[in-house]
């Protein structure tokens, strides 16, 4: 494992530590939890990745969009590159990654249901991704994803499920089975499972961008649960600890107001991962809030009414 992990401070991406990388080259038998990688570190280990990869590392975008009249708020790491996926500006850099500041509030992406009743939704969050306009596509975002989430921060291969998009007769699109033969090679047919329109069919809005995915969900349930229960049975099935962390975009279509598909001039891969939840995956707990993206802020809280945080309350 050639890459180095940096601890992330502040906006800036600061020099590499040789000596911090040289501490984990050789841990291959460390599980995630071994690692004990604080926020800061997996978010740096993500940009360090693929930054070794040949992705520019750009900041994230501001979160209230000005120049589009279709968002009001940033609510994907892709809204800042729209115009390049489109063909209307050019490609300064054929490969890119960064975390972007979300916030889904309205609109087709809207978490606002889900807030407050489960432990892996927010209306504001960071979007780890990566992305491609016109390189690489399938082959490539497949296996360095499973190599990010397996090789470099030791997440266990048999907690992996994955989906492909099923296809849609009504769009004349085919099941996705470039995708799924990929997968092959890293997981078993039986964690390959077909996803609807509605879950492997991204599309950013009404009209835009848009293409069949392909998401990664992670089981993190104690093994006795495991034992009765086929983790397959509860993808996508809202169990709490069943949960997608990684969705793969392979953007080619563009929809148009009439809801007709035409070719994007250029295939893209758009990737978005949710910080908060992979945070909670590799430190092993069971709430995103359990993390230490927001235990000090819930600690400060305690501090200041009294009150003890805790599953009851």
């Amino acid at each position: 494992m050639s890459f180095c992990l940096r601890i992330y401070l502040n906006d800036t991406i600061p020099k590499h530590n040789n000596n911090y990388s040289a501490k984990y080259k050789n841990k291959t038998a460390m599980t995630a939890k071994e690692l004990k990688l604080g926020a800061s570190q997996i978010r740096q280990s993500f940009l360090d990745f693929f930054e070794q990869k040949g992705h520019k590392i750009v900041p994230s975008a501001p979160m209230v969009i000005k120049d589009d009249p279709t968002l009001m708020f940033t609510n994907a790491g892709m809204n800042q590159f729209k115009n390049i996926i489109l063909g209307n500006d050019p490609i300064q850099y054929p490969r890119i990654a960064d975390s972007q500041k979300c916030l889904r509030v309205s609109g087709k992406h809207n978490d606002l249901e889900e807030v407050g009743h489960d432990t892996y939704h927010h209306t504001m969050f960071e979007m780890l991704g990566n992305w491609s306009f016109g390189d690489y596509f399938k082959k490539e975002a497949i296996e360095w994803a499973w190599e990010y989430l397996t090789e470099v921060l030791k997440l266990d291969k048999n907690r992996f499920y994955v989906t492909v998009f099923e296809g849609s007769s009504a769009e004349g699109l085919l099941r996705d089975d470039e995708a799924a033969e990929i997968w092959e090679k890293f997981v078993p047919k039986d964690r390959i499972l077909n996803g609807s329109k509605k879950d492997n069919f991204w599309e950013m809005g009404d009209t835009g961008p848009c293409g069949p995915c392909s998401e990664i969900h992670i089981d993190l349930r104690p093994d006795a649960e495991r034992a009765k229960i086929d983790g397959a049975e509860l993808v996508n099935k809202d169990n709490p600890l069943v949960i997608e962390i990684w969705n793969n975009v392979f953007m080619q279509y563009n929809r148009k107001a009439d809801g007709s598909l035409e070719p994007l001039p250029n295939k893209v891969i758009d990737t978005g991962m949710g910080f908060e939840r992979l945070c909670m995956a590799v430190q092993g707990k069971y709430s995103n809030y359990d993390t230490d993206v927001f235990m000090p802020i819930i600690r400060a809280i305690e501090e200041i009414t009294g009150y003890e945080y805790s599953e009851q309350n």
